[in-house]
């Protein structure tokens, strides 16, 4: 923590202390070495971790000692540097950020009109793309390196949607990295104006960086060396969306007198689960070794239980958390079940329904994040501020208008020239020049229809208004259009009526003072609404939890359960065929080390699959597990006396509930 004369890496093992080395070496870096706050940033990958961190750095730091300081997730940093550069880059105020569904849409519109590719390749196309902005390859190179025809087309692809996005003034999640790095790497003046503010930088998860995040911190440092980096090869575990833990050793070929550190010692987890987590971890190769210890004693043996099927199995984990409990001072909260992927949940989730045990699964779509929505929003956005490019973009084809795409580029070119929103650029005569006819009609139809509807909400009956909106644009025979099946279009279409709903209620009910609030105040109150349900997300009731092992990451709980430890679930299929079972078994370490005191394992012998009950083979990494710290279930070689005082403790513990 201590060390600042150069660059330091600090390998830290599960559950050692990750986050506190950075918070305190930020506090040290300012109460001692004479750093101001504003000159040091600390970069991690989620909202959460930066507003955790950034919270107990300000705490350790004294009155307005942390003023300035800059802890966000990369993706923020690079919005900060396009925002401030903008001009140089050749963005007008108030860019629009496209989220995955944006990008998808418009990568769909240029699919279609080309022709080249069907749409069902869609996400192949959005996912190559992607990887090329995270791995620095411009769309001329993609077509350079491009080995097939596919790769070809993709790459031309890629050409469109980067010429679209900059006409629309916009940028995607991944240009938030690639272009902060390419203005920095291309302008020496930027450059120098950015490591004058960042004097001192320190990441965290470093093992999850990509290539174009690696180069960012690079740029940032420069040769002066003030740099601190966390991170653990033995817990990389996004590969798939371009993370490269080699990244944590090439540290040493750009800094030759890097500084290692290893934190081996556990916080969290009982001796046997960090030494069954050692064993496992064994398997794979490693450039620097550790580790794990703990002085919170021996703990529990590991219970590996294999169950007739995946219903039987299903059931147990029920009984052992409704046992455990039953036995006193344990809350729902304290228990997780994690699996490989999200389809494994739909049992689990019905067999604690049927328990009544209290869960909750993360990683679900929010009412916000709904299509339907974000569709209806963007409406509602538009009409009470039509300079929304974002919400322009969205709604102007949704439903279709028969707009095209070389209409909507011309109108972003001409925005961008004039420095003027979409909106306001349709109601300017010289925009009559750039456009070809029949798209400046039906551009001027809607905004005309966009100017009513907007003038009738401010009048007596808005609600009706947004109705009548919702007609007009027969939003219903869209949502049919585009589900998958009826009963999802209704769904949905039930969504966007409670929505307006909503707005209702919120009109009548006025504000906090019973004054009348418009149609712009209420939208404004969901979008709060919005905000503030995400954050409740993080709030802790009292509920099993649900979640997958990439999920689990970074989190801690004092009963887990892993689930579905079978060949072609953990490890997954696809890593079997591809041969990365690697970090399929990084994966089940991240798993284990989320326990704090007792680790259950289970599987299923017998597993449905696309509609045929099949046999099942236990996990190759059941095979890497201790022995000395295992106890088996179900293999062949359980005792049947203890099968029966295991049954009737779960039967007790049922029976107690009703006490």
């Amino acid at each position: 923590m201590h060390y600042i004369d150069g660059p330091c890496l600090v390998l830290a093992g599960a559950g050692s202390g990750k986050t506190s080395v950075i918070t305190r070496k930020i506090a040290y870096l300012v109460e001692q070495c004479g750093y101001s706050a504003r000159n040091i940033a600390a970069l991690t990958f989620t909202n959460k971790a930066a507003r955790e961190m950034k919270e107990r750095a300000s705490s350790l730091l004294k009155g307005k000692a942390a003023s300035g300081l800059t802890v966000s997730t990369f993706h923020n940093l690079g919005l900060n540097i396009i925002r401030k550069e903008h001009k140089l880059l050749g963005f007008k105020p108030g860019f629009s950020i496209f989220d995955a569904d944006d990008a998808r849409a418009l990568l769909k519109e240029i699919m279609l009109k080309d022709g080249d590719l069907d749409s069902d390749h869609l996400q192949l196309v959005q996912n190559t793309i992607s990887n090329w902005k995270n791995d620095l390859v411009t769309p001329e190179a993609a077509a350079n390196i491009a080995d097939s025809d596919g790769e070809a087309v993709i790459a031309r692809v890629y050409e469109r949607y980067k010429k679209a996005l900059r006409a629309y003034n916009a940028v995607d999640f991944d240009d938030l990295i690639l272009i902060p790095v390419e203005i920095l790497r291309d302008n020496p003046e930027v450059l120098e104006r950015w490591q004058r503010k960042i004097r001192y930088l320190l990441v965290d998860e470093y093992q999850d960086t990509n290539s174009s995040q690696y180069l960012l911190v690079k740029l940032l440092v420069g040769i002066r060396g003030g740099l601190t980096v966390v991170g653990d090869d033995d817990q990389s575990i996004y590969s798939w969306r371009g993370a490269r833990p080699e990244n944590l050793m090439l540290l040493k070929e750009d800094y030759p007198t890097l500084k290692l550190i290893k934190l081996e010692q556990n916080y969290r987890s009982t001796s046997r689960i960090l030494r069954t987590a050692n064993h496992l971890i064994a398997h794979n190769p490693h450039d620097v070794t550790k580790a794990l210890w703990s002085d919170g004693g021996l703990g529990d043996m590991i219970k590996v239980i294999r169950c007739a099927n995946e219903d039987a199995e299903a059931e147990r984990v029920a009984n052992e958390i409704l046992v455990r409990r039953q036995r006193g001072g344990i809350s729902f909260k304290d228990f997780a079940i994690l699996y490989r992927g999200n389809h494994q949940a739909r049992l689990f989730e019905m067999k604690l329904q049927q328990h009544q045990i209290p869960y909750k699964i993360s990683g679900g779509t929010s009412f916000f994040g709904r299509i339907e929505i974000k569709d209806i929003m963007s409406y509602l956005k538009l009409i009470i501020n039509p300079d929304d490019d974002n919400a322009f973009l969205r709604v102007i084809n949704t439903p279709r208008r028969q707009i095209g795409m070389g209409t909507l580029e011309a109108l972003g070119r001409y925005a961008n020239e004039r420095e003027i929103s979409l909106f306001d650029a349709c109601h300017e005569i010289g925009i009559q020049s750039h456009l070809p006819k029949k798209g400046l009609e039906r551009i001027l139809r809607f905004n005309h229809w966009i100017d009513k509807i907007g003038e009738a909400c401010n009048g007596s009956d808005p609600i009706a208004t947004l109705r009548q909106m919702i007609d007009d644009i027969d939003y219903e025979s869209w949502l049919h259009q585009n589900s998958n099946t009826p009963r999802a279009a209704e769904r949905a279409l039930e969504n966007v009526h409670y929505l307006i709903d909503s707005i209702q209620k919120i009109l009548e009910r006025g504000d906090e003072e019973g004054e009348e609030v418009t149609i712009k105040d209420a939208v404004a109150k969901l979008v709060l609404r919005d905000m503030l349900e995400r954050q409740e997300e993080d709030e802790e009731l009292d509920q099993v939890q649900m979640l997958t092992l990439h999920a689990s990451k970074g989190l801690e709980y004092p009963f887990v359960f892993i689930v579905g430890m079978e060949e072609e679930l953990l490890p997954h299929r696809v890593s079997i065929e591809e041969d990365s079972i690697e970090e399929e078994r990084r994966l089940t370490y991240v798993g284990i080390t989320r326990a704090k005191k007792v680790l259950t394992i289970t599987l299923a012998g017998k597993r449905k699959q696309y509609g045929d009950v099949l046999d099942t083979s236990p996990s190759r990494f059941l095979e890497e597990l201790p022995e000395e710290d295992v106890e088996w279930e179900g293999f062949g070689n359980a005792c049947p006396e203890a099968n029966k005082t295991k049954g009737t403790e779960a039967l007790s513990g049922i029976l107690g509930m009703f006490d």
